[in-house]
């Protein structure tokens, strides 16, 4: 008899987790209740027992993958029957005869690929034809409006069908390939393991990395062996790519080499000296939907400036006490958070959106952050803002930076937003004029703090100034709206107090 893993319930909101750890492999004895892996959501690690005794089965839910909840993990063979399992790797041949003729094929179907989502373009093939693959190995990479999703196989065997080829555009559900697995795919997969494992200590070429640390190092110009995996067998993931950055590595000597050629040549023409790459699907949706926001919406924006002083005094003050309470540092965008989720009580058409010849009028702040990642813009969504504590925002401001530099944003992350933030100061931007997210209304631009001499009492002083902007949709809030909005927002800033007592 065999028993279904699944993931447990997560806690109030939190819908999907990380496979983090896997402590039993295929083919090991397990006990009741014994741990057999390790998950990690926003907010906690859960660890997921063994349901019942027997012998662990198939792996389904690989370490690093984003898992929902009451998602199948795993599979374990139950009672007596389960005993010869152990042994399944020595006797695997001698097993196979029994099953002869009993070869199936096993379809290759397009993943969930999230709320409203209902297409994806192939991106990527790691497999072709004839190949033999491992369960859970990655056969290709999809690309969604916000996502890039990989897709493993779900059987061991041989692939032997490619139905979507890279570029083609394919819907939820729909059929990616076929693989051919049972006796004929199970007498090769034992031969071509321990070739594998063979090769690996020669220099490791074998282990596949993760598709995701594949593309991040080609948009980044990083050599493979100037990035230490740290997934099983050395595998590099995403993660580890952005550590190496982070880190200072310099670009691969590849693109030397290929400029080298040019250099050559007696007269290298222009075309020679060019390269042409195909927009990811990520920033092709992008580049669509600020030009229909431009195209749809009455845009314009209005500035302020802000004197940081009280803010900055604030932070000086408590900080080392907020981050030792409350375990997070505290920044500056809690204060602006807090600051626009009371100026959209007294405006709330700054929070509303426009839906036909309707206008819906949001009782609820979700606020999008804007973060730059090496494949592009992204707003992940905190939910219910106006209802958080200071160092709850910070936290949740925290969790969803990590995931978007990892590349662990889901669509439930990006999706629902009311109104958006974006610190285009990071950079050093001095002045900035964002674009509408639609079907948002309003975004709200943070720029540097510099030092400026100012008028204040009839005297020059120097102070720590912020230009501020936002950006609105004319259609639904006039001049007056858009400059008291951003007004308040100043004064919030400016006198901290008027916060705590919601003035």
């Amino acid at each position: 008899m065999t028993s279904e893993v699944r993931v447990p319930t997560l806690g109030e909101s939190v819908t999907e987790a990380t496979v983090a750890t896997w402590f039993k492999k295929p083919g090991d004895a397990v006990a009741v209740d014994e741990m057999l892996c390790e998950l990690e959501t926003d907010k906690v690690t859960v660890e997921v027992p063994s349901p019942v005794a027997g012998t662990m089965g198939d792996i389904v839910a690989a370490e690093g993958e984003t898992v929902g909840v009451n998602a199948l993990l795993a599979t374990i063979s139950e009672g007596a029957g389960a005993a010869p399992a152990p042994k399944a790797d020595a006797p695997a041949k001698a097993a196979a005869p029994a099953a002869s003729g009993s070869d199936s094929a096993v379809d290759v179907m397009v993943p969930t690929l999230g709320e409203s989502v209902t297409e994806a373009t192939v991106s990527t093939w790691f497999k072709k034809v004839g190949d033999t693959v491992a369960q859970d190995e990655m056969l290709c990479e999809l690309e969604t409006d916000k996502v890039s999703v990989e897709v493993p196989a779900p059987a061991a065997g041989t692939l032997t069908e490619i139905l979507a080829q890279e570029g083609a555009t394919v819907e939820a559900s729909a059929k990616l390939a076929v693989i051919a697995s049972g006796s004929g795919a199970s007498a090769a997969s034992p031969t071509s393991a321990p070739a594998s494992a063979a090769a690996a200590p020669s220099g490791g070429k074998d282990v596949e990395d993760a598709p995701s640390a594949k593309k991040a190092m080609a948009e980044a110009g990083v050599s493979r062996d100037a990035v230490t995996g740290t997934g099983r067998d050395g595998r590099v993931m995403k993660e580890d790519v952005a550590k190496a950055i982070a880190a200072g590595v310099t670009a691969a000597p590849a693109p030397a080499a290929a400029t080298a050629a040019p250099r050559a040549a007696s007269k290298p023409d222009d075309a020679a000296r060019e390269e042409r790459v195909k927009m990811s699907r990520l920033k092709q949706t992008m580049a669509r939907r600020l030009k229909e926001a431009q195209n749809t919406a009455a845009i314009l924006t209005t500035f302020n400036e802000v004197d940081m002083s009280e803010v900055m005094g604030i932070r000086n003050q408590y900080k080392e006490q907020f981050e030792k309470k409350h375990g997070v540092r505290m920044g500056f965008m809690s204060f602006f958070t807090k600051a626009c989720c009371h100026a959209l009580k007294e405006i709330p058409e700054v929070n509303a959106e426009i839906d036909g010849t309707d206008v819906i009028y949001k009782n609820y702040v979700h606020m999008g952050v804007a973060a730059g990642t090496p494949t592009g813009l992204v707003v992940p969504v905190i939910r219910d803002v106006d209802t958080m504590s200071f160092a709850e925002i910070e936290k949740g401001i925290n969790v969803m930076g990590k995931k978007a530099r990892d590349g662990k944003l889901s669509m439930a992350d990006m999706t629902g937003g009311t109104f958006t933030i974006s610190n285009g100061g990071v950079y050093g931007s001095l002045m900035t004029a964002p674009i509408l997210n639609p079907p948002q209304s309003g975004i709200l631009g943070m720029a540097k703090i510099q030092d400026r001499a100012m008028v204040v009492g009839g005297e020059i002083v120097i102070r720590p100034m912020m230009y501020i902007s936002l950006s609105y949709d004319h259609r639904i809030i006039d001049g007056k709206g858009a400059v008291t909005f951003l007004v308040r927002v100043k004064e919030m800033l400016e006198d901290p107090r008027r916060l705590l007592m919601d003035l």
